[in-house]
Formats: structure tokens, C-alpha cells, sequence
């Protein structure tokens, strides 16, 4: 297979830059400026429809994308210029399984940028036209199952949604039914919990007991505490057990996290719990409550969920069968939609890697010795 530097059989195009004030937010012409996402649109584009783009600035600097219709691309963003000898579709997926070595010569100091010269520079694989073509057609299907199953996921988190709505708002129930079930606040059914504050000074980037933040809560943490102060603090504080829900009292306000009783520390305040008793209700009834509860109070949008404002929502409290019966058929939605490992998202994973296995085989030609 011959191979040619892209600069040779291709021009890199410098977009052209747009001021804020240029930019409209909605209109014919996407403009593409630092990321695969439009900034904004414009009343022209200076790119035709079917082309290539790599971002050349900022943290997306390396990624590269494509475009079925005419855009504007500004000077964040190289495109390819269309030639004869080949498919850019064919160039977005070789390109696109080149991207790792792409963002591995983006300069890294000051802005994140990627010279022209990288592209230009690049060895590519020339195969003739009808080839190219069969190429693009095989990754094609593999892309279009892939956009199947997300819009598939997408209508599953909508259709989880809405019955999550109705089964935690009794909506479903007429007058005097819903009527039935019992409203209670949440400072009824137990006391709002956190654990003892933890300084500055007593953690560390490296540890055995990881030290969730607001920042971190869910996520990863980035800070340790020790084993000692764990244990010690545990014991003297008060401490979630194992299935209780921790909630975000700041940031993304009511985030619930149900603890797995894993050894972990988070930080007072921004994270608290009801230590509810669950013969009054189920702690995975309360978790998929937290997704619906109406944290509007005094009159706006709260920034920040003190323990009174948390005291005062009120939820519904069925009977424990009835909750039983609700976290049932939300566990299964959710594991749908949610679930890495069997629903939704571990097929579109599996397809993922499938077609990043033929891309990168179908891509890969001897070159001529």
C-alpha cells in the first residue's frame, strides 16, 4: 500500500475567526471553534458539507470530527480540503483512529495547540477509491447500530423518567386514593446526619480511606485520610451505615448516593443523610425520591440545602409493599439505562469496542517496502 503525507494529497485549512458579537444562537451555519460542539451559528459558512475537521486549540486540541452540513470553521479548527483521490469520510475515520497520536503532539504549554504541520506532516495509507469506499460502508453500519442503541437509551431514560414521576407523585392514583398515601416531612421520619468535620491539614493526595468532597462526591476522590483517624472519628461521630443515602447539600443540590459500606469519609455539611428507620421507609424508596423532590423552597431556587430546608420537604409514604413494589420497577429501569455491565450502556460499550477493532483493522495496510 503506497502511503503520502497528508500535506501532499491534501490542503489544511485555517477556519477564520468570528467575534461574539457575529455569532447568533441559531441560525443556518454551525461555527465550530475549539471543540466537535458549535459555539454558535453564523449567516455563511466557508466550508462545504461532508468535511473533515480536527481541533487545533484548547482542551479538545487533536480531536477530530465531521460535519454532513456546510459550516464555518474559525481558526480553532483545521478542516481538509475535498480531493479526487479521497472519500473524507474515509479520511475522518483514519483520522479519527489516529487521534491518540494526534493529541500526543499537541503542545501542552500555555493554550493547547496543534500545528498545522503535524497534519501536514502525517503519513497516510492511499488505498484506491472503491476501497476507501467499502471501508467507509462497513464502519458506517457499525456507527449507525452504535446511534441506534443511544437513541434507544435515550427514549428508556425518558420512558424511566416519566414512570418514575408518576409512581413517586401518586398521579396515578384518583382523588381519594391518592389521598390515602401518607405525607410526611422529612424531618419526620429521621434526624439529618454528617460526619465530623475534617481540616485540611488531615488529609493527603495519596491514603487508604478515600475522603469525598462536594467536588468528588460520586465521582473519584482525590483525598485520603488516615486509617486511624477513620476509625477513630467513626466510632466518636456520627457515621451513615451501610444502604443509607447520602444527599449533596451544596453544588448539585440533592445528588443521592446509597453508601456501599465501603470504607470512605465525607466532608460535614455539603454531605448529609437522614438516618431514617426503615420500617417507616425503605432507604432505596428515599434514593429514587431525592430524583423528584421539590428542593424550591422559600420561594426560589436554594443554592445551598440546610438541615431545616431539608427537614421541611415532604415525601409520600405509602405502605412498605407498595415501596417495595416502586423500587422494583424503578431498579429495573434503571438498571437498564444505567447499569454498565448489563443494560443499555454495556451494549452501546460492547459495540464501541467492536467498531474501534474494525476501524483500527480495516485501517491498518502493509506499507510497500
Amino acid at each position: 500500500m503506497e502511503y503520502k503525507k497528508l500535506g501532499e494529497v491534501c490542503t489544511v485549512l485555517r477556519g477564520k475567526r468570528l467575534t461574539k458579537k457575529e455569532l447568533s444562537g441559531g441560525g443556518p451555519f454551525p461555527v465550530f471553534h475549539g471543540g466537535i460542539e458549535p459555539i454558535g451559528y453564523y449567516c455563511k459558512g466557508n466550508r462545504q458539507a461532508e468535511s473533515v475537521m480536527i481541533i487545533d486549540v484548547g482542551a479538545s486540541a487533536g480531536t477530530v470530527g465531521y460535519c454532513k452540513n456546510e459550516f464555518w470553521s474559525s481558526d480553532g479548527c483545521f478542516c481538509l480540503s475535498h480531493v479526487s483521490t479521497f472519500e473524507q469520510r474515509y479520511l475522518f475515520f483514519l483520522l479519527q483512529s489516529l487521534e491518540r497520536n494526534l493529541k500526543s503532539k499537541v503542545r501542552r504549554a500555555g493554550i493547547p495547540t496543534l500545528d498545522n504541520k503535524v497534519l501536514e506532516n502525517l503519513l497516510i495509507p492511499v488505498p484506491p477509491i472503491p476501497v476507501q469506499r467499502e471501508i467507509v460502508r462497513i464502519l458506517d453500519s457499525f456507527t449507525s447500530l452504535e446511534a441506534e442503541l443511544e437513541a434507544e437509551l435515550e427514549a428508556r431514560r425518558k420512558q424511566y423518567e416519566y414512570y418514575r414521576d408518576q409512581l413517586l407523585s401518586f398521579k396515578h392514583l384518583s382523588g381519594g386514593g391518592r389521598n390515602e398515601v401518607e405525607w410526611k416531612t422529612l424531618g419526620e421520619i429521621g434526624e439529618v446526619c454528617m460526619c465530623k468535620r475534617i481540616m485540611k491539614n488531615q488529609t493527603n493526595a495519596e491514603g487508604c480511606i478515600p475522603f469525598y468532597k462536594i467536588g468528588t462526591f460520586g465521582k473519584k476522590a482525590d483525598a485520603f485520610i488516615s486509617e486511624e483517624l477513620y476509625e477513630e472519628y467513626k466510632q466518636k461521630y456520627s457515621f451513615p451505615r451501610k444502604g443509607e443515602v447520602l444527599i449533596s447539600a451544596a453544588g448539585t443540590i440533592g445528588r443521592a448516593v446509597i453508601y456501599d459500606g465501603e470504607p470512605a469519609y465525607f466532608q460535614d455539611s455539603n454531605i448529609v443523610w437522614i438516618a431514617n428507620d426503615e420500617s417507616l421507609v425503605l432507604n432505596k424508596y428515599l434514593y429514587y425520591f431525592y430524583s423528584v423532590a421539590d428542593w424550591r423552597l422559600e420561594g426560589g431556587t436554594i443554592k445551598r440545602l440546610y438541615n431545616n430546608n431539608l427537614k421541611a420537604v415532604k415525601i409520600p409514604l405509602p405502605s412498605l409493599s407498595t415501596q417495595r413494589r416502586i423500587v422494583s420497577i424503578l431498579d429495573r429501569f434503571e438498571s437498564l439505562v444505567n447499569d454498565i455491565t448489563t443494560g443499555l450502556p454495556a451494549e452501546i460499550a460492547a459495540r464501541r469496542q467492536q467498531y474501534e477493532y474494525y476501524r483500527d483493522q480495516l485501517l491498518s495496510f502493509k506499507r510497500k517496502s
